[in-house]
């Protein structure tokens, strides 16, 4: 029995993993539940996330990545042995190949770090790709052909916006600008305005039910519960769609701001390109209410949100392992 080939997309809030000829078969949230005490790993994924914020003073459930890179790498690699691990994609005497995508403007030491951490966990041989280019190709673009496709990835821990062309990037911005930074923002302003502590799955929620970044287009309340500053005690309060829009406005102003400065240094050939296809929107952040109205006015061109935004970078690398011989040299390990 041969080593299958699995591409893996390692996400700030979920790691996704293709194995070839399987497709999709695992879709967890990259979170690590450790016991301080003796640094033993207790457990990942879902099982772990719902641990978050709820777990005694000797347990502690962690990102083990941050901003799109690797934070703890020791924890990482658990993390990954675990669910490789799981999927038994190992062959009798025989590793598999990993693919994994990373942000685009990471560092070398950054790159080796993942590229270690996949090797440790069981890999064979490693190819590191830029996530736009493979959410790009999982969003079902050709961006092999002579002309321009914009892709705006939203993830967990960044925003990737890149312009492809003849299956490279021609321009591109990564800015840690995304998912959990617009929990943060959410958490700040339910403490500033309520005086209410609210958890981070809270901010999630909120984020997704009744959140949205395009003024006037959603109008809907939430009741939520947390604890309150001044009392100490918990409470319950009602929150609007509009209030959480202007909580929300600085942050996505900055992924705008990303978006226009890649189309600046657009070459005019392929801009005129993305005037007649649009531009794609993937990764979670894709599916916040407003943000393809939002993007579409402020870039004056059509913006258009995947099929299924949170699984373009897993479907692409699926696309692409089928595809090895025809990857550019440069991201062989």
């Amino acid at each position: 029995m041969f080593a299958r080939d699995i591409g893996i997309d390692l996400g700030t809030a979920n790691v996704l993993i293709h194995v070839k000829g399987k497709g999709i078969v695992l879709n967890e949230p990259s979170v690590v539940a450790l016991d301080t005490n003796t640094g033993r790993v207790l457990a990942v994924g879902e099982e772990a996330r719902k641990m978050v914020g709820r777990t005694p003073g000797n347990i502690v459930a962690m990102r083990p990545l941050k901003d799109g890179v690797i934070a703890d790498f020791a924890v990482t690699e658990a993390m990954l042995k675990h669910f490789i691990k799981k999927l038994n994609v190992s062959g009798f005497l025989s590793k598999p190949r990993i693919l994994i995508c990373c942000p685009t403007n990471i560092t070398s030491v950054e790159q080796k770090a993942i590229r270690e951490a996949a090797e440790k966990s069981g890999g064979k041989k490693i190819y590191l790709e830029e996530e736009p280019k493979v959410a790009a190709i999982g969003a079902g673009m050709d961006i092999f052909q002579p002309s321009g496709n914009m892709v705006v990835d939203i993830g967990g821990g960044t925003t990737d916006v890149a312009v492809l062309s003849m299956g490279d990037i021609v321009t591109a911005s990564s800015i840690k600008m995304a998912g959990d930074k617009f929990d943060a923002e959410i958490l700040q302003y339910i403490k500033k305005k309520y005086k209410l502590l609210i958890g981070e799955r809270t901010a999630e929620n909120i984020k997704i039910s009744i959140a949205t970044v395009f003024p006037g287009s959603r109008n809907e309340s939430i009741d939520i519960r947390g604890r309150d500053m001044v009392s100490g005690l918990p409470q319950t309060i009602t929150v609007y769609s509009e209030e959480i829009e202007l909580a929300l406005r600085e942050s996505i102003q900055v992924i705008v701001q990303a978006a226009k400065s890649v189309l600046e240094r657009t070459p005019p050939e392929l801009s005129a390109d993305i005037i007649d296809r649009g531009v794609i929107l993937t990764g979670g952040g894709a599916l916040l209410h407003g943000m393809d109205q939002l993007l579409a006015e402020e870039l004056k061109v059509p913006v258009l949100i995947a099929e299924h935004p949170m699984d373009c970078v897993a479907i692409g690398t699926g696309i692409m392992l089928d595809h090895m011989d025809r990857l550019p040299k440069k991201s062989l390990a």
